[in-house]
């Protein structure tokens, strides 16, 4: 071995080696950043989270303010986002997995929906402002517009992950059903979504997850930063946590900015850790299954 085949695998070394510690500086640093940020939330929400605090209405008063009304109004969001996105979402799937042909504009309308995924929930606003109040004349802030907006939101995400559900169904589990004389309807029925399901499940929760926390698609459609009452119907006024806190947030009181506001996040980091959880549960069950 020549002395310029050493010196090239001692530098292959040390960039491997630099490239490590480069890997593992960046991660220490956003684990590092995301923990500051939890601590200090907890800290802060000390003696602030309390049921008191979950079941009472806003007040302006720190220690007698709750987030009740804001907690209602997204579970009532919420729950139509996921009765109106699972069947449009998972139909919309099926159609371009096991009906649409693979041609051309199929594909366009695959990347297309992989682009509205990551489109920012502020443009979803503007068209849930432009479609549902302006041009069907709708009553701005309702549940019902909300959760209209929000399903626009979520709608691409939970496509992709059911279609990369029925994906992984093995080729040969709907062959075995055709070989027994089913349909394609009936493969799909009997064979695809029992076998997709916990994936398309996994999908829907973190999508709904997402949307749970977003703030700028119900500011434009006039949903109120701050009420007194929860919903009771579909058609009611209402406030999600994220209009709350940030309501909570622009006030001058010491009280809220350092304490109402901390226990705010602290109940909403709450349930997106129980979404979450849930997700993580079913994906855990699934494949324990397999």
């Amino acid at each position: 071995m020549n002395s310029k085949s050493v010196s090239e695998g001692k530098v292959s070394r040390w960039e491997g080696r630099l490239f490590y510690i480069l890997c593992f500086l960046a991660t220490l640093f956003g684990i590092g950043a995301l923990a500051t940020l939890l601590v200090y939330v907890f800290w802060d929400s000390i003696g602030w989270v309390d049921w008191q605090f979950i079941t009472s209405s806003p007040s302006r008063f720190p220690a007698q303010a709750g987030i009740y009304p804001a907690l209602m109004g997204s579970v009532f969001v919420i729950a139509l986002v996921a009765l109106f996105s699972l069947p449009l979402g998972v139909g919309a799937a099926i159609y371009l997995e096991e009906y649409a042909p693979r041609n051309t504009l199929t594909r366009i309308i695959e990347i297309n929906i992989a682009n509205l995924a990551g489109v920012p929930s502020i443009v979803y606003g503007l068209l849930g402002l432009a479609m549902f109040l302006t041009l069907f004349n709708l009553e701005d802030g309702t549940v019902f517009v909300g959760s209209l907006t929000l399903t626009l939101l979520i709608l691409p995400i939970v496509i992709i992950s059911a279609k990369e559900a029925i994906k992984s169904v093995p080729d040969s589990h709907k062959h075995a059903a055709y070989g027994v004389g089913a349909t394609q309807w009936q493969m799909i029925r009997s064979v695809v979504l029992p076998e997709a399901a916990p994936g398309i499940m996994t999908g829907l929760i973190l999508a709904l997850a997402r949307a749970i926390g977003e703030t700028a698609p119900l500011i434009m459609i006039g949903a109120a930063t701050s009420i007194y009452s929860a919903p009771r119907g579909i058609f009611d006024m209402f406030s999600g946590m994220p209009l709350q806190i940030f309501a909570w947030s622009d006030l001058p009181s010491p009280d809220f900015q350092h304490g109402v506001t901390p226990a705010g996040v602290v109940v909403l980091l709450s349930i997106l850790l129980l979404m979450n959880s849930i997700a993580v549960f079913i994906r855990y069950r699934f494949q324990r299954g397999e």
